[in-house]
């Protein structure tokens, strides 16, 4: 599998990420939102005594999920990117499950979420905490 793209020689792999990054988080936030509302609904509204858990555990198993399936979420689709790993390749089962669990701990923490958003703007890859201490990146998709 081919190495990730470096960002001097291929820039456009890596051009407007964090703003797509910050289109597919919106997005994903509104679908697990939503997801959310309906696990309560189905519920008969039981399902607000343990809010905070359940948005928690919809979003994480939504991102598990999707980046499995295909290296993306619904959001990253939508906006054009994906996320990689440090040998160029998909997501695996076992790369989204770690990931989601680091992106997860970063929102817990917010001082951890804060230096992940500086990283992601000042970074030559644009990579979050979660993608440094994985090796993983979020590039522009080629078109299919």
């Amino acid at each position: 599998m081919a190495a990730l793209p470096e960002p001097d020689r291929q820039p456009q792999f890596y051009r407007d990420v964090p703003t797509k990054r910050l289109i597919a988080w919106v997005v994903d936030t509104v679908l697990i939102l939503a997801l959310s509302v309906i696990a309560v609904i189905m519920t008969a509204f039981v399902g607000l005594l343990i809010w905070p858990l359940l948005y928690l555990g919809i979003g994480f198993l939504y991102r598990v999920a999707t980046l499995a399936g295909g290296s993306a979420t619904l959001g990253m689709r939508l906006a054009g990117i994906e996320l990689r790993r440090h040998d160029g390749g998909p997501f695996d089962g076992t790369h989204a499950l770690l990931h989601t669990g680091l992106y997860t701990a970063c929102l817990m923490l917010p001082v951890f979420q804060i230096v992940s958003i500086v990283l992601m703007l000042t970074t030559a890859r644009g990579q979050g905490l979660p993608d440094l201490a994985l090796g993983t990146v979020a590039l522009n998709r080629r078109a299919r």
